[in-house]
């Protein structure tokens, strides 16, 4: 196992009456890590703990082996980009990325240097001149993560880096991230939209009501639920034809059919898609369409809070 980012033994966090966190044990290491969980989850709480921008109410977390309260020999090496902006909107992006280089200690003609390579990394050099009131909301998220990057930093920190982008906006930053995680680069990505940061990375946290609710590879968690019966959902022609080939199997435990929708609920899904495999090499026509509606992240999540 590569070495520990984080880790937090009984973290737990509360405001008066609400518990934010509660004992969370947790060890992440090097790499692209998703922390997940709908809003209300204690998403940001987690951040701002493992940040130090919170103290802890009992536990403890410690940050590349340091305890990152009001520590600011850890905290340069960590590059943070807040969900909320907070601009000067008179800086050109430029001149926001080198301030706050110049502010983490580096000299003026190492800001500068550092400022253009973020910039040219999240590609943004060719608006890095314009005022930032000028941008869109994509551009203000790159020029975010931009300040992240220039320090260098061991750790990056993205909290709901998708927020209000639109779609172009969106696959830009699946992209971005995704290189960072290529490039050995160790991020967490902090979102409530599963199935978008399952686009780049399997390796996972799921947060639910303060408590964590799972934590390692996608597949390792879906094989916890093996108990549960798997959905499929066929498209065909003749979902009637397609009922009558299962009217018989033992592991079937659902079937509904809605126009030329068919819903399959089984306890053996491998032997399923078998033979609905089977079915459309002997009538091409017949199905349209195959879908595992458990295939993916928010599927996992449902099972395991209900």
């Amino acid at each position: 196992m590569s070495n520990p980012i984080i880790e937090t033994q009984g973290l737990s966090k509360w405001f008066g009456e609400v518990v934010a966190l509660n004992n969370v044990d947790l060890t992440i290491s090097q790499g692209l890590t998703g922390v997940l969980g709908p809003n209300g989850a204690g998403k940001s709480t987690f951040i701002k703990l493992i940040l130090g921008l919170y103290r802890p109410s009992r536990g403890s977390v410690r940050l590349l082996g340091e305890n990152p309260r009001n520590n600011a020999n850890v905290l340069k090496r960590i590059g943070y980009c807040p969900e909320i902006d907070a601009f000067h909107e008179n800086l050109t992006g430029f001149e926001f990325v080198q301030s706050l280089s110049r502010h983490w200690g580096m000299g003026r003609a190492e800001a500068r240097d550092a400022a253009v390579q973020a910039c040219e990394i999240v590609r943004m050099t060719d608006r890095m001149n314009d005022p930032i009131d000028e941008y869109s909301k994509g551009m203000r998220q790159r020029i975010k993560i931009a300040q992240a990057l220039a320090s260098r930093p061991e750790l990056l920190v993205l909290d709901e880096p998708m927020t209000g982008l639109d779609p172009q906006g969106r696959e830009e930053m699946f992209s971005l991230i995704h290189w960072l995680g290529e490039t050995g680069h160790s991020v967490i990505v902090s979102s409530h939209v599963l199935h978008e940061v399952e686009r780049v990375t399997d390796s996972i946290v799921l947060l639910y009501r303060g408590s964590v609710l799972a934590q390692g590879k996608i597949s390792e968690i879906r094989d916890m639920i093996d108990e549960h019966p798997h959905t499929i959902t066929v498209e065909s022609s003749e979902p009637r034809r397609v009922v009558r080939c299962f009217a018989e199997d033992p592991d079937l435990l659902g079937l509904d059919v809605d126009g030329e929708r068919l819903t399959l609920r089984t306890r053996d899904p491998n032997r399923c898609y078998q033979r609905l495999n089977e079915l459309a090499l002997e009538d091409a026509s017949l199905i349209q369409s195959i879908q595992c509606a458990d295939g993916n992240l928010q599927a996992v999540f449902d099972y395991l809070i209900h």
